[in-house]
C-alpha cells in the first residue's frame, strides 16, 4: 500500500518522503546546536499518525473528517520511554502549539486510530546524546523547556518547508542571502578608510579606536557574553556590526540578530545595514514593516517567517515573545537564534518585569546553543548578579573611563522642583532646546504655552508617519544655525533619534533615561561641555506616573550623592538599587516557576509574557488619503495582514480610561466587528498637525510616551 502525506490535485507526496524530508531538514536545523539526531527523530515521528487507515481515507478521498495524527508520535515516544519522552510536548503540539502538562496528560491517554503500519516503512531513530550538560545549568527544568522549544522550532520550520516544497513543486522563491565572509568584505570596503584615522584627539579618531577594538576582539574572542559600553557619539552601531561580522566569520556562525527597543530606531539602523550589505541580506521583522505580496518582495516576506537571512533587525517584544511563545507562527524562527550573534541595542531596556526569565533564557542560549550575546549601551545595566558565577563578560570598548571622559559633551544641572510657569519662561529664553517630559498630556500642555514659529511637539499621540514628517521638519530647520528650534517631547526621542540641540531640559526620570536625553545635546561636540547644559527638573504639583516612581526616587538620591550623574559608578549603582528594590517583581508572573518537575506550562507562559502590558486600544486616524482608503477596505473587505501593517503607520494607541471617555462621547467607533480592538477616529478635528490626538479629556490619569 502507498501511504500519502499530502495531495495537490493529481500530485501526491508519499508519507515516507515527507517524513524523511522533514527529518533531514529538522536534523540540519538542530545541528546548529549539535543535536542533529534529535531533530531528525522529531521529523521522522511527527506524522506517523498519518499511517492510520482513517487518515489515508481522508486524504485520498478529500473528506472533511477530523483525524488526530499528532498524538500517535507522542504515544509512541511514551512507549519507547527514556529520552523519547522529551519529544512528547514537541510532537503533540506541532500543529496546535506547545501545550500545558495537564493537556499533554490527556493526550497521552487518548484513544486514537491504529497507526502501526508505520513499522512497514520506518524505524524509530536512536537517541544517544544528552539533551544538554546538567553541569552548566542552575535550573535543569527551565533548560529542558528551552531544549524542547528549540526542537519544536526545528520541527515546525522543517514541516512547513517540506510541505511548501511539495505544494509549490520545489519552487519556493526563497533566498537566504550572502555568506558572512562576503558581508565582512563589504563592511571592510566601507570602513577601511576610517581606520586610517589615528588622531585620538578627534571624534572620528576615537570612533576608529573603538571600531578597531571591536574588530580585533571579534576575531580573537571565544563565544560568550560581551559588553559594548560606548558613550553617545562613539559609533556603536557600526562598531557592533564590525564585532559581529568578525566574530561570526571566526566561529562559522549563521546570523546576526539586532534586538532594539523601538521601531523608530529599527528603521534607521536597518537602513545603515542595507547601505553596507545590500537589501537582500537584511531583514526587518517588526509590526510596522510590510513586504507586501509582490513577486519582487516575496523572498523577504518568506524569510520573515523563519528569519532566514544573515542579518535580522527586530524588537525586544518580537525576540522574547517568540522565545517564550508556543505557537508555530512565532516559534519556527527560534532555531535560527542558535549559532548566532545577538546584539541588544540599548540593553538597559530589557524588560524589568521579566528580567530573570529573560536573562535565564540568554544564559542558556550561550551555554547550549552556540550563541554570543552583546549588550550594547551607554548605560550598561548591572546584570552580573543574574548570571552563573562562572559567567564572565568581555568589554569591547577599550579604556572605558578615558572614552567617557573624551566624549563628555554636557554638564548636568539639577534645578530641582520648578513651577510650571517658570519652566515655560526658561524655555522661551532658549533658542535651540529640547524639553523631555514624562507624559503625553504634559508635553501637550507645555507645547500650547510655547506654540509658534520653530516650536514642535512629538509624542505617541501622533501616528508613526506623522512623527517621521515632524522629525524631518525639525532636522531641516536645524541645518540653519540662525533659526530657532524648540522641541517638546516625551521619551521617544531619547534613544537612536539623531537630533542635536544646544541645551536639554529633562523632567526627572531614571538615570538611564536622563543620560539618553543628554545624548541629544551637543551631539557632535561643536560646543564646550560647560556651555551645553542638561537641566534636570521636577514639576511642582505633578505626581510621578506609578510605573516610574521607583526609578525617579533612586535618581533623586543619586543626584545628591554624585557630582556627575553620568559617572560609570553612578550608572552601576542606579541599576544595583533598582534591581534590589524590584527583586520580587523581576519575574513578576513566576515564569521560571511554570517549568518544574516535568510539569511544563508552555501555553500559560505564552499568554502571560507580555512585554507591553498596558491595556491600549488601536485608533486609526483617517486623515491622509492612504489611511482613508485603508479604512474603506477594512469596512468593505475585512481584515488582512498586509492592510493592518500598512494601517499601523496611521494608528495611535490610547489607554482604556481615555478610550472609554472618547467612545462614550462618540469620538471613536469600532471599524468592524470582525477586527478586535480596532477603531476609527470619527471626530477628526481632535487630531491636529501640531499636537496629534488631543488628550485633554478628563481621565484622572496622565499618559506617558
Amino acid at each position: 500500500m502507498e501511504y500519502i502525506a499530502h495531495k495537490d490535485g493529481d500530485r501526491k507526496q508519499k508519507l515516507i518522503d515527507h517524513l524523511k524530508g522533514t527529518a533531514e531538514l529538522a536534523g540540519k536545523f538542530a545541528d546548529s546546536f549539535g543535536k542533529y539526531e534529535w531533530g531528525y527523530c522529531c521529523g521522522m515521528l511527527h506524522d506517523i499518525g498519518k499511517y492510520s487507515s482513517e487518515f489515508q481515507n481522508k486524504i485520498i478521498n478529500d473528506t472533511n473528517d477530523r483525524v488526530d495524527h499528532a498524538t500517535a508520535g507522542l504515544q509512541l515516544c511514551d512507549k519507547c520511554g527514556g529520552y523519547y519522552t522529551i519529544l512528547d510536548y514537541v510532537i503533540a503540539g506541532h500543529h496546535t502549539g506547545l501545550m500545558d502538562y495537564y493537556k499533554l496528560e490527556e493526550r497521552q491517554k487518548k484513544k486514537i486510530c491504529n497507526y502501526q503500519a508505520y513499522s512497514k516503512e520506518i524505524d524509530v531513530p536512536e537517541l544517544k546524546s544528552d539533551p544538554f550538560s546538567t553541569d552548566k545549568t542552575k535550573n535543569p527544568d527551565f533548560s529542558m523547556s528551552i531544549f524542547m522549544r528549540m526542537l519544536y522550532s526545528c520541527l515546525v520550520d522543517a514541516d512547513f518547508l517540506d510541505t511548501e516544497n511539495f505544494m509549490k513543486n520545489a519552487d519556493t522563491n526563497r533566498r537566504s542571502g550572502e555568506s558572512m565572509d562576503v558581508l565582512l568584505s563589504k563592511l571592510k570596503g566601507k570602513i577601511n578608510s576610517w581606520l586610517e584615522n589615528i588622531d585620538i584627539d578627534s571624534i572620528n579618531g576615537r570612533r576608529s579606536l573603538i571600531l578597531k577594538s571591536c574588530m580585533e576582539k571579534g576575531e580573537k574572542s571565544e563565544r560568550g557574553l560581551f559588553h559594548l559600553t560606548v558613550p553617545t557619539g562613539g559609533g556603536k552601531t557600526i562598531a557592533s556590526l564590525a564585532f559581529a561580522l568578525n566574530h561570526a566569520v571566526k566561529h562559522g556562525m549563521d546570523h546576526i540578530i539586532y534586538v532594539i527597543p523601538y521601531t523608530s530606531i529599527i528603521e534607521q539602523n536597518a537602513e545603515v545595514f542595507r547601505e553596507i550589505m545590500g537589501d537582500d541580506n537584511v531583514l526587518e521583522n517588526h509590526c510596522n514593516v510590510d513586504y507586501g505580496d509582490s513577486e519582487e518582495l516575496k523572498p523577504m516576506q518568506l524569510a520573515s517567517e523563519n528569519w532566514d537571512k544573515p542579518v535580522i533587525v527586530t524588537t525586544n517584544v518580537q525576540f522574547f515573545e517568540s522565545l517564550f511563545g508556543n505557537k508555530s507562527s512565532k516559534c519556527r524562527k527560534n532555531h535560527n537564534i542558535a549559532n548566532s550573534v545577538v546584539i541588544f541595542d540599548e540593553a538597559q531596556m530589557l524588560p524589568l518585569n521579566y528580567l530573570k526569565p529573560c536573562i535565564a533564557m540568554l544564559e542558556d542560549l550561550m551555554n547550549f546553543y552556540g550563541t554570543s550575546i552583546v549588550l550594547c549601551t551607554a548605560t550598561q545595566p548591572a546584570l552580573e548578579r543574574f548570571y552563573s558565577k562562572d559567567r564572565h563578560y568581555v568589554e569591547l570598548c577599550p579604556d572605558l573611563k578615558t572614552q567617557f571622559e573624551f566624549f563628555k559633551r554636557v554638564t548636568y544641572e539639577n534645578i530641582g522642583s520648578i513651577a510650571f510657569e517658570n519652566l515655560i519662561a526658561r524655555l522661551k529664553a532658549e533658542k535651540r532646546t529640547l524639553c523631555i517630559v514624562n507624559t503625553k498630556k504634559c508635553a501637550q500642555k507645555i507645547y500650547k504655552e510655547l506654540e509658534g514659529e520653530g516650536v514642535y511637539h512629538l509624542s505617541t499621540s501622533m501616528y508613526p508617519k506623522h512623527r517621521k514628517q515632524i522629525l524631518k521638519q525639525i532636522k531641516n530647520r536645524m541645518y540653519d544655525k540662525n533659526m530657532s528650534c524648540v522641541l517638546i517631547s516625551t521619551s521617544l526621542v531619547e534613544a537612536g533619534v539623531d537630533l542635536n540641540f544646544d541645551t536639554v531640559y529633562r523632567q526627572i526620570a531614571g538615570v538611564d533615561s536622563v543620560i539618553q536625553a543628554a545624548g541629544r545635546c551637543n551631539r557632535e561636540g561643536e560646543n564646550g561641555a560647560e556651555e551645553s547644559k542638561v537641566a534636570i527638573f521636577d514639576l511642582e504639583g505633578v505626581k510621578a506616573v506609578p510605573s516610574q516612581s521607583l526609578n525617579i526616587s533612586i535618581t533623586r538620591s543619586l543626584l545628591q550623592e554624585y557630582e556627575d550623574i553620568s559617572d560609570l559608578k553612578c550608572i552601576t549603582e542606579y541599576f544595583r538599587r533598582l534591581y534590589n528594590f524590584r527583586e520580587s517583581s523581576l519575574d513578576k508572573k513566576n515564569i521560571i516557576g511554570e517549568f518544574f518537575d516535568w510539569k511544563y506550562n508552555f501555553d500559560k507562559v505564552a499568554k502571560e509574557i507580555r512585554l507591553i502590558e498596558e491595556e491600549t486600544r488601536v485608533v486609526l486616524v483617517p486623515i491622509e488619503p492612504e489611511a482613508k482608503i485603508l479604512l474603506d477596505e477594512f469596512k468593505n473587505q475585512g481584515y488582512s495582514k498586509i492592510g493592518m501593517r500598512k494601517a499601523s503607520q496611521y494608528c495611535v494607541q490610547i489607554y482604556d480610561n481615555i478610550f472609554n471617555i472618547m467612545h462614550d462621547a462618540g469620538m471613536i467607533r469600532e471599524i468592524s466587528p470582525e477586527i478586535d480592538n480596532f477603531y476609527e477616529l470619527v471626530d477628526t478635528e481632535l487630531y491636529t498637525n501640531d499636537m496629534g490626538l488631543n488628550l485633554s479629556v478628563d481621565s484622572g490619569m496622565d499618559l506617558y510616551l
